[in-house]
C-alpha cells in the first residue's frame, strides 16, 4: 500500500517526526520563517490541520456548538478535563475559524518586538544556571526569548519571561466559585497588576532594579470580609530564587511575610486557583524542572476568543452545571500544532503538586489551560484561559501604543476535577471597588500605588 504524502494524517504524522527529531514548529515550512516575514501562517501546515471541517471530514464544521452529542468527534483534540465538562456537565463550545494572521495573536508592541529582534539577530540563551540571556550576556530585552522554541525549558522561558506581554498590565476581575450544586460559594472582586521591571518592551529597566524581574500585586476590593487584603510578589530575575511574598490582611492591621509554600494554597476562601497556576507560570522558572514536550499536535482551545465589548462591564454569558451558569460562554479554535508540556515542582519538596501540563500554541507561544496533577497522579484543578484581542466589530479597547487594539486574556475556568467546585473569572472593564482594567498607565504611579508594603498598608485602609 502506498500512502500520499499529503494525505489526511500527513500533518499529523509530520508533527510526531518533528517532535521526535527536535524540530522547530511548522510542517510544510519551518513556522519562524513565516512569522519573521508577516506571511499568512497557513503555509506552513496541511489543510487538514487547519480547518475543523476538514479535520473531521465535515462531521463538525466551523460555527457549530461542541455538546455532549458530538463531542466525541474530537475527544482526541480537547484535553480530559474539558471533554468531560462537555460530556458530562451540560457545557458547549462554538467553534470559530482558525486564526492564520500572526499579528492578531499577540499584544501589538510584543508582536513588534519579537519581529524586531529577529531581524537585528538579537537571540536568546541559557546561561550555566539556566536563565534567559542575550547571546552576548546580558539579560532578556523583550519579546520573545524562542519565536521558534524546540525544547520543553525554551517554551517555558517564553511564558515565564512576560506573562501578560507588555510592561504594565491591571485587571479588574470578577471571581465566582460554584459549588457542585450549583449553588454560588463566594463571589469576589479584585485586582491584579503586573509591572514588568526587566524584558520591557520600551528598553529600560524600571528604576534600575537589575535583579528584579517583575511585581505582581492581587487585591481584593469584594467581598466585604476579605476587601483590603492584598498580597505582593517581588519577583527576581535569577529564576532559581523564590519570589518574596508580603500581604496584608486587614484583621491584623499589618503586611507579613508568607511562606513560600503560600503558593500552593488558596489566598483566600473557597477559590480552586493558586498562585502556581496562572500563566501556566505562576512560580519562577528553575523552581519548575524536568521540562518535556510530551506531544505536538492539532487541538480545539480558547486561541483567539470572542473579546465580550458588546456586553455589560465586558462579561460573557453563561450556561451549563446545575443552574445553567457555570461556564462562560466561550469559542474554541483549531490550532495546527500544540505543545503538551510536562513539568514538576522540584523546588517544593512539601507541593501537594506532582506534575503540570500546559498545552501551548505554538503559533504565539501562549497557554490555553494548564492541568495541575496531585502527588498520586491524579488530575486535580483545570487552568483553562480564553485569550484574543480586545475588538469586537467597531468596539475596540486600544493597547499601549493608543492605536492598536489591546490583547489580553477574557476569561477563566478554574475547575477541580475532585471536589467538582469552580472558580470562573472574568476580564472585566471595571470592579465594584471602581478600579478598571488598564493597558497603559504611568509605570511610576502604578509601582506606589501597588508595589510596595506601604501600598499594600494604604489599600488595605481605603
Amino acid at each position: 500500500m502506498i500512502i500520499k504524502k499529503y494525505d489526511h494524517n500527513y500533518g499529523r504524522r509530520q508533527l510526531l517526526k518533528n517532535m521526535a527529531a527536535g524540530a522547530a514548529a511548522g510542517v510544510l515550512m519551518p513556522l519562524e520563517k513565516l512569522f519573521a516575514a508577516g506571511a499568512d501562517l497557513s503555509k506552513a501546515y496541511p489543510d487538514e490541520v487547519m480547518s475543523i471541517d476538514m479535520y473531521t471530514k465535515g462531521k463538525i464544521s466551523t460555527g457549530d456548538y461542541l455538546t455532549a452529542e458530538n463531542v466525541d468527534i474530537v475527544k482526541e483534540l480537547l484535553d480530559p478535563i474539558v471533554f468531560d465538562q462537555i460530556k458530562t456537565m451540560g457545557r458547549r463550545i462554538r467553534i470559530r475559524p482558525t486564526t492564520t494572521d500572526f499579528s492578531v495573536m499577540f499584544p501589538a508592541e510584543f508582536h513588534a518586538k519579537t519581529i524586531e529582534n529577529m531581524n537585528n539577530g538579537v537571540t536568546a540563551i541559557f546561561d550555566k544556571q539556566g536563565n534567559v540571556k542575550t547571546k552576548d550576556g546580558k539579560n532578556w530585552t523583550g519579546g520573545l526569548p524562542f519565536p521558534s522554541p524546540r525544547t520543553g525549558a525554551e517554551i517555558q522561558a517564553n511564558l515565564a519571561m512576560s506573562w501578560g506581554r507588555a510592561d504594565y498590565n491591571q485587571y479588574a476581575i470578577n471571581d465566582t466559585v460554584i459549588n457542585p450544586d450549583g449553588s454560588k460559594a463566594y463571589d469576589y472582586e479584585f485586582i491584579w497588576a503586573e509591572l514588568q521591571v526587566q524584558a520591557r518592551l520600551d528598553g529600560t529597566v524600571f528604576r534600575n532594579m537589575d535583579d528584579l524581574l517583575r511585581f505582581q500585586t492581587v487585591y481584593f476590593t469584594s467581598t466585604q470580609d476579605v476587601a483590603g487584603s492584598s498580597f505582593l510578589s517581588t519577583w527576581y530575575y535569577d529564576q532559581a530564587k523564590f519570589p518574596e511574598l508580603y500581604g496584608y490582611l486587614p484583621q491584623f492591621r499589618r503586611v507579613r511575610q508568607f511562606p513560600t509554600n503560600q503558593r500552593f494554597e488558596p489566598l483566600i476562601p473557597g477559590v480552586t486557583w493558586f498562585l502556581t497556576d496562572p500563566w501556566a507560570a505562576g512560580d519562577p522558572m528553575l523552581t519548575w524542572g524536568d521540562y518535556k514536550v510530551i506531544e505536538r499536535k492539532p487541538m480545539l482551545g480558547g486561541f483567539n476568543a470572542k473579546w465580550n465589548g458588546d456586553h455589560e462591564n465586558w462579561l460573557a454569558g453563561t450556561h451549563g452545571g446545575p443552574n445553567g451558569d457555570t461556564f462562560w460562554d466561550t469559542d474554541y479554535e483549531l490550532s495546527p500544532e500544540v505543545a503538551i508540556l510536562e513539568s514538576k515542582p522540584i523546588g517544593y519538596p512539601r507541593a501537594p503538586v506532582g506534575k503540570r501540563l500546559a498545552y501551548i500554541d505554538m503559533r504565539n507561544n501562549m497557554y490555553c489551560g494548564n492541568i495541575r496533577f496531585d502527588r498520586q497522579d491524579k488530575p486535580w484543578v483545570n487552568f483553562e484561559t480564553n485569550f484574543g484581542q480586545y475588538k469586537l466589530g467597531d468596539k475596540v479597547v486600544l493597547g499601549p501604543d493608543g492605536k492598536s487594539p489591546a490583547w489580553s486574556w477574557i476569561n477563566i475556568h478554574s475547575f477541580d476535577a475532585q471536589t467538582r467546585r469552580m472558580s470562573r473569572a472574568a476580564h472585566q472593564k471595571e470592579n465594584k471597588g471602581g478600579h478598571k482594567s488598564e493597558f497603559s498607565f504611568d509605570n511610576d504611579k502604578a509601582y506606589s500605588r501597588f508595589f510596595t508594603q506601604q501600598a499594600l498598608q494604604r489599600l488595605g485602609q481605603v
